[in-house]
């Protein structure tokens, strides 16, 4: 058994939607650096090109414009995707949005744009590109896809988040379904991240960030290597044998709910 070959995500060919900034850019530069074509996904074009630029000093990554929040948008990053790579070993569906408002005022626009981008933008593309997946698929090497959860949708959180909370609780629902659909081909597995910096949880870190220091076991805020460290592993034939599961990188958080 060779260590360095059992999480080895070399060459192997992954798209990271969201993948501009937070959480999704710290997954992207974990598999630039490790050695994998990426492709990473976000609506603002400037801000995915800058980032696609900086990591492309580590390895390879492409920018490709995709506004999720909308069915033509999801279509249309699955076509470009299928322009560049016959074959996509790893799709990380990390693209979401968030929206608090007061209960009695939470506005219809705002349900349906966190609805339609966490969840609904995650099954089309992943139906989409299924034949990608399956044709990366090798004996012990399986398509792999990754939805990048929250433990919010294990939990109620301080902020009045509700599509936000009921989208992430479905998509880990939801990937329990597809990995049992897609299986043998394709493993499917969740994410379901505590708190890290990152634009929408910025926020949340200013508000509550000693508390929440303090109700972690592990006693801090997460860092880009924990992020990227448990997608390497889900996407490497270390992971090959998982498939279903909602993994919490939360530094414990979870287990004092």
């Amino acid at each position: 058994m060779n260590s360095r070959e059992l999480f080895s995500v070399q060459d192997k060919c992954v798209l990271v939607t969201g993948g501009s900034r937070g959480i999704g850019r710290m997954i992207a530069e974990g598999f630039v650096s490790a050695g994998a074509r990426v492709w990473i996904a976000a609506r603002k074009e400037e801000e995915c090109r800058e980032t696609a630029e900086a990591l492309s000093e580590q390895g390879s990554c492409e920018a490709l414009r995709a506004d999720l929040s909308t069915s033509d948008g999801v279509d249309a990053l699955a076509a470009a995707l299928r322009e560049r790579a016959a074959e996509l070993h790893v799709l990380v569906n990390n693209a979401g949005a968030n929206w608090a408002a007061p209960f009695d005022e939470f506005p219809e626009s705002g349900w349906d744009k966190v609805m339609n981008t966490n969840l609904k933008a995650v099954f089309n593309l992943t139906r989409l590109l299924r034949p990608a997946l399956a044709a990366a698929s090798r004996p012990g090497d399986p398509g792999r896809v990754i939805n990048i959860g929250s433990i919010d949708g294990m939990r109620v959180p301080a902020l009045e988040t509700y599509p936000y909370v009921a989208a992430k609780a479905g998509l880990h629902q939801l990937t329990a379904m597809l990995a049992k659909r897609l299986a043998p081909e394709i493993n499917v597995n969740a994410v379901a991240p505590g708190p890290f910096h990152s634009k929408m949880m910025a926020e949340t870190i200013e508000r509550f960030g000693d508390q929440i220091i303090k109700s972690c076991p592990a006693g801090r805020i997460g860092e880009p290597e924990d992020m990227a460290g448990v997608t390497l592993f889900l996407s490497s034939r270390a992971g090959a044998y998982l498939t279903g599961a909602v993994l919490p990188v939360d530094g414990g958080i979870s287990t004092t709910l």
